[in-house]
């Protein structure tokens, strides 16, 4: 990644510097999205924009986005690099705003474009699934009413740092995160699934989760599929029971949960072993509507 855009315009990633006294580098005052590409175009752009204003606005930066020209802009950043798909990471932090806690809104932010190629999402993932390892690092609470995309990453990097440690780290396993009183919270990296008779159940907002954009998009796709999608407050046990669990991210999609292990190691397979039928018509109806961004 030798471009990035930066402030509206596209430099080489060593001319992108930040000031020692922007907030986001001396308080954490970064929100940013994360998005993958189809046909060259980044799927739901306009909800992931929406999302960053809401928090943007929230949090006092005066930041107006254009969901056209963030797509041009987008595009521009892709083309310097080379690239025709790509994982992309739109960054706001928030600016300068002297030394201590702000007095008012921050009036000068800026704006960071990031992007990479895709990651490598072979086919088995999407037939034979992923474990997902039940850690003891607890999500911690959201900062505010609900859970911002912030770059205050610490409590993931610390559950990246336990699940490293887990043998299962070699299968690719995705960590799961519970709640400080014990119930089913989400992924270092994802929102979690799972399907019980017609109900596709998802921990509810308050249980401290990133509002995923790919969570609700998959929400509003359940009813066609023949499910009720339900939020609510959800435990291991009830995991340990579903017929199919899946995660989803804006990168990796819908990736099938195959296997569950808990703390202590020990292992129960999920269904059959392989990807669920209702996973499966979601993931291609996902796939689909995505399609149709080209």
């Amino acid at each position: 990644m030798k471009v990035v855009g930066w402030n509206g315009g596209v430099v080489l990633s060593e001319q992108a510097a930040v000031p020692v006294m922007d907030h986001g580098f001396l308080y954490g005052m970064t929100l940013f999205e994360t998005m993958r590409t189809y046909g060259g175009r980044p799927f739901l752009l306009e909800r992931h924009l929406k999302r960053l204003a809401e928090a943007c606005g929230t949090l006092g930066i005066r930041y107006t986005l254009d969901v056209n020209q963030a797509e041009r802009h987008i595009g521009e950043v892709m083309a310097a690099n080379g690239l025709e798909e790509a994982y992309v990471r739109y960054t706001v932090s928030a600016g300068e705003n002297g030394f201590g806690l702000p007095a008012g809104d921050y009036v000068a932010p800026l704006t960071l474009v990031l992007t990479k190629p895709l990651p490598s999402m072979p086919d088995m993932l999407y037939e034979n699934g992923k474990p997902l390892q039940l850690l003891r690092t607890r999500r911690n609470v959201p900062e505010a009413d609900i859970r911002y995309k912030s770059g205050h990453y610490m409590n993931n990097i610390v559950a990246k740092r336990e699940l490293a440690a887990c043998r299962s780290a070699e299968q690719g396993a995705e960590g799961l995160m519970l709640t400080a009183d014990g119930k089913l919270a989400e992924g270092i990296v994802s929102n979690v699934f799972f399907v019980a008779g017609d109900r596709l159940c998802t921990p509810a907002i308050e249980a401290g989760i990133l509002p995923g954009i790919t969570r609700g998009f998959v929400m509003e796709l359940a009813p066609a599929c023949g499910l009720l999608p339900e939020e609510g407050m959800y435990t291991w046990d009830d995991l340990r029971q579903a017929e199919e669990i899946f995660i989803t991210t804006s990168v990796q999609e819908l990736v099938p949960i195959t296997s569950l292990l808990d703390t202590d190691g020990k292992w129960v397979q999920v269904g059959q072993g392989r990807i669920g039928s209702y996973t499966d018509k979601l993931l291609q109806m996902y796939r689909a509507a995505a399609e149709t961004v080209q």
